[in-house]
């Protein structure tokens, strides 16, 4: 057996699927073969569907929400990514590999 390639669906043709499942006039099995997709991908994007219902009703639009940032986890990386610099440049200023420039 054969495996086609991966295809992208367009957001559109997603909420349609979805649409259709929320439905439920017609079975899992009748929608995967009108759609030609698996059952288990209908229920994600059902699912997704659902989960972002209240979305739409949101006060704030989409673009003006700010994104939660993580910032104990962007210190961490900050300060992991400078010891590392500073580690290197010690073993190859030692190593006596170092540009002449940076000393």
């Amino acid at each position: 057996m054969t495996r086609r390639p991966r295809r992208n669906h367009s957001p559109a043709f997603k909420a349609k699927v979805a649409l259709a499942a929320l439905k439920g006039d017609r079975t899992m099995s009748e929608l995967s073969t009108q759609f030609d997709l698996h059952p288990n991908q209908i229920k994600q994007w059902k699912d997704q569907l659902l989960d972002g219902v209240s979305n739409v009703f949101d006060d704030k639009p989409r673009a003006l929400r700010e994104p939660e940032i993580d910032v104990k986890a962007l210190h961490a990386k900050i300060g992991q990514l400078a010891l590392e610099s500073d580690f290197l440049e010690g073993a190859l200023d030692k190593a006596g590999l170092l540009p002449s420039a940076r000393k």
